[in-house]
């Protein structure tokens, strides 16, 4: 065990062989290249580079552009770190190569005093994060500025202990991309399986009776959806559920705002209040994003937003209906043929009616339902494993990055 000693710091505390200083005396900040669109090439030369914006970075599949022999100044290497000082502030950047943008600060940093895992993790933590955006500011376009950015503190631990930190946290990273790949992988499988098994290519052993073609509204007791005014919120009360509260597989635990026992009440009245078996999917804005099947008692009722399927349990499987709508193609059409209004997007609920749906048996239904559904739950677990990962590694950052934990120089993988 190494001992910890601390001294006052407004980083916290920090070790006596560290020290406390501001990133003006440790880097230096220049920005990229603004460049009009007209004059960004779609074609690369033997003299230019890739233009490096918010934009391409983040979308993999957007069409390149290119910079006619920029200046060194506004070039960056792929060992170099950049970071975002306006609009989406603070997302750090590195292993590309080209002319940056004007949105990015590229980091001249002394790199015999500053590990750039350390730094990239640094800048990354929850802390520095939340004052770097406090600092850009809460305008429409956030922007930091050099003097902000230069006033931010830095922990300058010795360089062989900045090291040992990067490398301990580099081991949480490979897990993090590990889990990851695999979601994405079981994310594609489960997409495979959907349109070979919802659309009858596939078919299981014992079922060949001919699918059938019907509307959803024939197919339901109910279609309705929740409530078309929003009471009073209240400290303690009853959830009242909206679009933002839904994911896949239900709500989302105490994110909705509450209401009064008398307003909930008189909404359970107006059949606001999900049922076992009901399909509840987002029909306003996030149209078709989430639709999940009630399958325990919602002590809450929904807005508008939601729409309500009660269906005929003789005639289709709810979660059958579930899985249906979680097709892309399915998504794709429904809000194509079916969006109404000119600002946020909805689907009115007698279009829902006439939604067709091709469907097998009851039975053949369930069967298919069942294998969907354990890929779902292996997806899920997975989900819940990255979640975890990414919860250690923030608290480990938080502890290694200002020195409250120390690691043990002498062995590379050994904390204290």
């Amino acid at each position: 065990m190494v001992l910890n000693e601390y001294q006052p710091s407004h980083l916290g505390k920090i070790p006596d062989d560290w020290k406390r200083v501001k990133f003006s005396t440790i880097t230096k900040v220049r920005q990229g290249l603004q460049i009009a669109i007209s004059e960004r090439l779609t074609t690369p030369t033997e003299t230019s580079k890739e233009y490096i914006t918010i934009q391409s970075i983040k979308k993999i599949d957007q069409v390149r552009e290119y910079v006619e022999m920029p200046s060194d100044r506004v070039t960056c290497r792929k060992d170099d770190v950049l970071m975002t000082r306006t609009g989406n502030t603070g997302i750090v950047v590195t292993n590309v190569e080209g002319a940056f943008h004007n949105n990015f600060f590229l980091m001249d940093y002394d790199r015999n005093k500053i590990n750039k895992k350390f730094l990239i993790d640094y800048l990354r933590s929850n802390r520095v994060q939340h004052l770097i955006l406090t600092k850009a500011g809460a305008s429409t376009i956030p922007d930091l500025n050099h003097k902000d950015f230069y006033s931010i503190e830095f922990p300058l631990a010795p360089l062989e202990e900045q090291r040992k930190i990067a490398q301990i946290l580099s081991t949480w990273d490979k897990a993090i991309s590990t889990t990851e790949s695999l979601i994405a992988n079981s994310q594609q499988q489960k997409k495979s399986l959907m349109q070979q098994l919802l659309t009858g290519k596939k078919r299981f052993e014992g079922f060949d009776t001919n699918w059938v073609d019907e509307k959803l509204g024939e197919l339901c007791n109910k279609v309705t959806d929740g409530a078309h005014h929003s009471p009073s919120s209240v400290n303690v009360g009853y959830p009242m559920f909206s679009v933002k509260d839904m994911n896949m597989y239900g709500f989302k635990i105490g994110s909705a705002r509450l209401i009064s026992n008398d307003d909930y009440q008189s909404l359970v009245k107006q059949n606001c209040k999900p049922e076992l078996n009901d399909i509840l999917i987002a029909k306003d804005g996030s149209i078709l994003k989430h639709c999940f099947v009630v399958n325990q008692n919602i002590e809450g009722v929904i807005l508008s937003s939601i729409a309500i399927l009660r269906p005929k349990l003789e005639k289709i499987s709810p979660n059958f209906i579930a899985q249906y709508f979680g097709q892309d193609y399915v998504k794709m059409y429904v809000a194509k043929a079916f969006t109404t209004g000119s600002g946020v997007p909805r689907i009115v609920l007698k279009d829902f009616k006439k939604i067709k749906i091709q469907m097998p048996t009851v039975k053949e239904q369930q069967k298919i339902t069942s294998v969907l559904i354990t890929a779902d739950q292996e997806i899920d677990t997975l989900q819940q494993k990255l979640n975890h990962l990414k919860q250690e590694k923030k608290a480990l950052m938080q502890q290694l990055l200002t020195g409250k934990r120390r690691v043990i120089v002498d062995n590379e993988t050994e904390v204290a």
